[in-house]
């Protein structure tokens, strides 16, 4: 891959990272702070300040709430909160920045023709997002890298595999629509962290975006059969008719822990969401792991 020089970014080099304590960051701060970087990060819940990470407790919906003259020397900027919050952000991020690597997700080409309409405006905020930070990297000369990850594994904090492994936890078998054929990368957090790492500072990746998929295509009723094997379990489907599983789930929607499921989620089963992450590897040498190797 491409480097720029050295001096481009000094261990001692600013960054801001925001959505610092979800699934990524978690993996992130420690790589960066292994770089010495002098890190801010930002985060909806309070942590203490340890050498070389300063954390402040904000809300992204206001952005006016964040200390900005402390931050007027900060050069790049790591976003791992969703992606419709950085356009709030866009107006009043440092002069000083010049770097901005930032998640999308596979959704919004995958739900822009849902049938759920807050899947097709999830996709429409998620789209619209992206189009302001070309924008902004435009007219302000910043260098973007836009990452589109497919199914987030890996931390216990996603909403695909770990609602997966709940299910299976809580009653031994799962419902399965027709045969479960559709193909999914699930994509391990740690290796998106190791994405950002790699391509911060690769030229190649300068206004460019990415679908970052995991490292081994299944059928969906293979990758829920990893599932079963890795909680120790034998799996144990069955399988529903697409209405029937519908017409269930809506009587039982008003508990929380299926008030995250929705119809188009159960049709998805059946359908292929399988992306090219060959052009991150050439270009920054991306090489995401198996999921048969989950949960390491």
């Amino acid at each position: 891959m491409t480097q720029l020089p050295a001096e481009a970014y000094s261990p001692s080099t600013q960054i801001l990272v925001t959505g610092a304590s979800n699934q990524i960051g978690l993996y992130l701060l420690p790589l960066l702070r292994a770089q010495q970087f002098a890190i801010t990060a930002f985060s909806r819940q309070s942590h203490p300040n340890t050498e070389g990470l300063t954390w402040q407790t904000v809300d992204l919906n206001q952005p006016t709430s964040i200390a900005w003259p402390e931050l007027t020397s900060h050069r790049i900027l790591f976003h791992l909160a969703p992606l419709p919050l950085l356009s709030n952000l866009l107006p009043y991020l440092p002069a000083s920045l010049n770097r901005i690597i930032a998640f999308s997700s596979t959704s919004c080409l995958t739900k822009r023709h849902s049938q759920d309409p807050k899947e097709r405006e999830l996709a429409q905020q998620l789209s619209q997002a992206e189009q302001k930070l070309i924008q902004y990297s435009q007219l302000r000369h910043c260098q973007y890298t836009l990452f589109r990850p497919t199914l987030i594994y890996g931390a216990g904090r996603d909403r695909n595999i770990t609602l997966i492994s709940q299910f299976i936890e809580r009653f031994g078998f799962f419902p399965l629509v027709g045969k479960g054929q559709g193909l999914r990368q699930p994509v391990h957090a740690q290796d998106l962290a190791l994405a950002c790492l790699q391509s911060y500072n690769c030229e190649a990746t300068y206004q460019q975006i990415y679908q970052l998929s995991g490292g081994q295509t299944l059928t969906y009723r293979e990758m829920v059969t990893t599932i079963f094997q890795r909680l120790d379990k034998k799996p144990h489907f069955l399988p529903i008719p697409l209405s029937i599983l519908t017409g269930i789930l809506l009587t039982l929607r008003w508990l929380p822990y299926f008030s995250a499921i929705t119809p188009s989620m159960l049709a998805r089963m059946e359908q292929d969401l399988q992306f090219d992450h060959s052009p991150a590897s050439q270009d920054f040498g991306y090489n995401p792991r198996s999921f048969t190797l989950f949960p390491s």
